[in-house]
C-alpha cells in the first residue's frame, strides 16, 4: 500500500510538473493584480477564484502541450532532460491529452463562470503560445521570444476583461509591459543555458547573434521597458511614476552590469532573478496604487 501511494504521488507530481507551475504562478499573479487594477480595489472572491482557476488551467494546458511538442529537444538539454516525458515517466500521448483536457476545461470555466470574452482571450493566448511560439518561431528564428512573448502578456488582458467585460487602454499598457519585459528576462536565461540551445539547434539570440550582441539587446530592451512603464502614471499619477521609475532604474542597472561582464554569467543570473521580482513588485505596487486612487 505505501508503495502504491508513493507511486500515485509521483505520478501526480509528474502531471503537475507538465504545467510548468512556476510559470503558471507568475501568470496568474499578473492576471489577479490586473483584476485589482481594473476594479480599483478587490474584484470579489467568487470572480477572482473563478478567473484564477480557469487561468491556471489555461496556462497549465499550454505548458503541457509545449512539453509534449518539445520532448525531442528536452531529452538533450541538461535543464529539461529530467522532465516527465523525455525521462520516460509519462508517455507523450498522455501529456498531450492532459494538456488538451486542461485547455478545454479552462475555456469552459471562463465561458461559464466569468464571461465569453475571457474565454476567447485565454484560448487565443494558449493557441499563440503553442502554434506560433512553440511550433513555428522557437526553432526557426532568433526573434522567437520577441514575438512569442505576446502569449505570456495575455493574462493581464484576461484579468481586465474578467472585471470590465472589455479591453481598455490601461489593459493594453499592462500587456505591452510584459511584452517588453519578456526578451530581457528570457535572454538573460538564454545566456546562462546557451550551450543547451546550441546543442539542439534552437536559434536563441546568444547562439545566433553571439553573447555580446545579446547583452546589448538586453540593455536596449531594459531601457525601453523602464521608459514605457512610466506611461502607467497617465492613469495612476505620481506615485505610480515613482514606483515604475525606481524599478526600471534597478532593471537597467543590472542590464548594464550584464553588458560589462567580461566572463561568466553571474550578472545574467542576477538579472534573471530580479526580472521576476520586478514584474511581481510592479504589478503588486500598481494594484495598490490603483486601489488607493480609486
Amino acid at each position: 500500500m505505501p508503495t502504491t501511494a508513493g507511486s500515485l504521488r509521483r505520478r501526480v507530481a509528474d502531471y503537475i510538473s507538465l504545467t510548468k507551475p512556476r510559470i503558471v504562478s507568475l501568470l496568474v499573479v499578473t492576471e489577479l493584480l490586473a483584476m485589482v487594477i481594473a476594479a480599483r480595489g478587490w474584484p470579489g472572491l467568487r470572480l477572482s477564484l473563478a478567473a484564477l482557476a480557469a487561468g491556471a488551467l489555461a496556462a497549465g494546458g499550454a505548458g503541457a502541450i509545449n512539453c509534449w511538442y518539445d520532448r525531442d529537444i528536452d531529452a538533450i538539454m541538461g535543464r529539461t532532460r529530467s522532465r516527465p516525458v523525455p525521462a520516460g515517466r509519462l508517455s507523450s500521448g498522455n501529456a498531450l491529452a492532459f494538456g488538451l483536457v486542461l485547455s478545454a476545461l479552462a475555456f469552459i470555466g471562463f465561458w461559464v463562470l466569468v464571461n465569453p470574452l475571457t474565454a476567447g482571450l485565454a484560448l487565443a493566448g494558449g493557441a499563440f503560445y503553442v502554434f506560433v511560439y512553440t511550433v513555428w518561431l522557437k526553432r526557426t528564428t532568433s526573434e522567437n521570444i520577441v514575438i512569442g512573448g505576446a502569449a505570456g502578456a495575455m493574462p493581464p488582458v484576461v484579468g481586465w476583461a474578467a472585471v470590465t467585460h472589455g479591453i481598455g487602454p490601461l489593459a493594453l499598457v499592462l500587456f505591452a509591459i510584459i511584452f517588453l519585459w519578456t526578451p530581457p528576462h528570457f535572454w538573460a536565461l538564454s545566456l546562462i543555458v546557451r550551450r543547451d540551445y546550441a546543442a539542439v539547434g534552437v536559434p536563441m539570440r546568444p547562439v545566433v547573434a553571439g553573447v555580446r550582441r545579446t547583452r546589448v539587446a538586453i540593455l536596449g530592451y531594459s531601457i525601453i521597458l523602464a521608459a514605457f512603464s512610466l506611461v502607467l502614471g497617465v492613469w495612476l499619477g505620481a506615485a505610480e511614476v515613482a514606483l515604475a521609475g525606481a524599478l526600471g532604474l534597478g532593471f537597467c542597472w543590472l542590464a548594464v552590469r550584464v553588458l560589462r561582464e567580461r566572463a561568466g554569467t553571474r550578472w545574467a543570473r542576477r538579472l534573471f532573478r530580479f526580472s521576476i521580482l520586478y514584474l511581481f513588485v510592479l504589478f503588486l505596487g500598481t494594484a495598490l496604487v490603483a486601489a488607493t486612487v480609486g
